[in-house]
């Protein structure tokens, strides 16, 4: 079974459970703390709301059935369809794009080979 970080994410009052690969949990963080400070910079209406990453930890019981956890693959493509469809004219969101597409790939590539590994 592989070694899973969890990344909580806060938006306003919500808080959101991410379960990443140990090996990956810091790049969401890290790129979660990025797009934060860049996002203001965006002059297009339709810019996401991003909640904000506060804590990583090993290990997660949730005690409330209200919150779930997202798989990390599952959140980074959601992330990457949110600024895919972002239309800005100003700002280089590509670079921000490049980002979220490259921890994407890492993450899809990490999940067909733990696929491979179970069969």
């Amino acid at each position: 079974m592989p070694k899973m970080r969890y990344v909580i994410l806060q938006q306003n009052q919500e808080l959101q459970f991410v379960e990443m690969p140990e090996d990956y949990a810091y790049q969401l963080s890290a790129l979660n703390l990025r797009l934060n400070k860049e996002i203001d910079k965006l002059t297009a209406e339709n810019v996401p709301d991003l909640p904000l990453a506060v804590a990583e930890c090993d290990s997660l019981e949730l005690l409330r059935e209200e919150y779930s956890l997202e798989s990390g693959l599952d959140y980074i493509n959601r992330l990457e369809h949110a600024f895919a469809a972002i239309q800005e004219q100003n700002y280089p969101l590509i670079s921000l794009l490049t980002e979220i597409r490259a921890l994407q790939a890492q993450l899809e590539q990490w999940y067909e080979e733990e696929e491979e590994r179970a069969q």
